[in-house]
């Protein structure tokens, strides 16, 4: 090119105006050579500068927010630490008719109750071991914060899990069940009664569970619950739980189990063997148990026999449990007999359907198809209606406990994974006599609300 100007300058006084345009094209043309050979030289330059694999370590932490929950872990997933946290905000009233000026209680109280608020972290570390450390600031009574969980876990072994600590101990299927995925506000009188006695949730407990696609076992050896009074003799129970799902598919669930529990020791508080049943009416909002023996004494040991029965077909789904109570006494005293049981069944309107949870042996919660937002794009959420009879039998002999049944109706809105209000409608009745045979019985129906956020 170079040559070429120099040439045409040199003759520029015989150079015609179309030899200068020509020159002009010619220029352009090298130009544009020049270029695209300066690209080429630049990006095969590049290619053995680019990045590739193992060129640069990892970042020391991966973030996620899966399910709304923030959790940071390891390049390798080997250690893992994660926040979750729950707020169940019940509000709720009362018509609460007793049938006699002697019946206990006389009136139950309208109100709020953070019934479940919990914060803590849950995580994994050294790729087998995990662990949970949750605070608990409500309860059926909402005050001061204490331990929900605080357990460790190892899970080196295929679909197998020993845990120890403070935790949920996973009897029967109602327990089984997260309080996030419950179908209605509360489990049933019958359920949480005999977990009370030795499973149930913030118990001390060590454990195995064993899991397949068939079938799920687990068996605790238990302690007393959190916040016991430690200067007294503890209260000690063994419990298992056997489940089978012949029917495990995407389309459909069916399973069936039962299980066992045995408390051994009542524990040392209020008296030497002693033991007291008492429940409320599946409501929290006013704690008042409506069924209660009194102490029993003399109590040798109590055993609970259970049955479970569970299915879902697309948006239906159903289970019921019956609970058998055999409590033996000492010194002469008659054995006591008490049963309970519920069954439910629930249809989600919006065609979400409940997923079988493998390592639980229960059902999981309603993932919205559609979760709502406040605009014209947003859906509608998913939408539940469901229906419980429950009872719960505490007379025998000379145990005047009461007799409670129960009638819940309930509608569920899931606006979103973490989001959903449940609202209530319970029914129900306890007869309940004395020596006398004066009615100190009552009837009632109760309305309630809560607002759950959950991650």
């Amino acid at each position: 090119m170079a040559g070429t100007v120099s040439t045409a300058q040199a003759s520029a006084q015989t150079v015609t105006p179309e030899q200068v345009e020509d020159l002009q094209r010619q220029i352009s043309v090298l130009e544009k050579k020049l270029e695209s050979v300066q690209h080429k030289t630049f990006l095969n330059a590049s290619a053995g500068y680019m990045p590739t694999k193992g060129t640069f370590a990892p970042p020391d932490v991966l973030v996620s927010m899966k399910g709304n929950s923030p959790r940071f872990c390891t390049a390798d997933g080997y250690n893992c630490v994660g926040i979750t946290g729950r707020l169940h905000f019940d509000v709720g009233g009362y018509d609460y008719r007793p049938n006699s000026a002697a019946t206990v209680p006389q009136n139950l109280q309208d109100g709020v109750n953070a019934r479940r608020a919990r914060i803590g972290i849950t995580g994994v570390f050294a790729r087998d071991w995990v662990y949970a450390l949750i605070g608990e600031f409500g309860g059926s009574q909402d005050g001061t914060g204490t331990i929900n969980n605080a357990f460790v876990s190892y899970k080196g072994f295929k679909n197998t899990s020993i845990d120890f600590g403070y935790m949920k101990v996973m009897w029967s299927l109602e327990q089984a069940t997260s309080s996030n995925n419950i179908t209605f506000m509360e489990r049933s009188s019958a359920q949480v009664m005999a977990a009370d006695l030795g499973a149930g949730g913030q118990r001390a407990a060590v454990g195995v569970i064993k899991y397949d696609k068939w079938w799920w076992v687990a068996g605790y050896l238990t302690g007393p619950e959190r916040a016991y009074d430690h200067t007294l003799r503890v209260p000690y129970s063994a419990v298992g739980r056997l489940v089978f799902t012949p029917i495990n598919t995407d389309a459909a669930t069916f399973l069936f189990g039962g299980e066992v529990l045995y408390l051994a020791d009542t524990g040392g508080a209020p008296g030497v063997n002693d033991l007291r049943l008492r429940e409320r009416i599946e409501l929290r909002i006013d704690p008042t148990r409506v069924l209660d023996t009194h102490n029993i004494g003399n109590v040798n040991d109590v055993r609970v026999l259970s049955a479970e029965v569970g299915g879902a077909i697309g948006p239906f789904h159903a289970q019921g449990e019956y609970f058998d109570y055999s409590v033996s006494r000492l010194g002469g005293a008659s054995d006591l007999h008490f049963a309970g049981g519920y069954v439910q069944a629930g249809y989600i309107l919006t065609g979400e359907k409940r997923k079988y949870l493998q390592h639980d042996a229960a059902f999981g919660g309603v993932h919205p198809t559609n979760p709502f937002f406040w605009d014209v794009a947003g859906g509608i959420g998913a939408w539940e209606i469901a229906a419980r009879y429950s009872y719960m039998d505490l007379n025998d002999k000379l145990v005047f406990g009461g007799k409670q049944e129960n009638i819940t109706v309930g509608l569920n809105w899931y606006l979103n994974d973490n989001m959903r209000v449940m609202f209530n409608w319970i029914h129900g009745t306890v007869g309940k006599t004395n020596l006398a045979n004066r009615d100190l019985g009552a009837n009632w129906d109760a309305f309630a609300m809560r607002t759950q956020w959950a991650f």
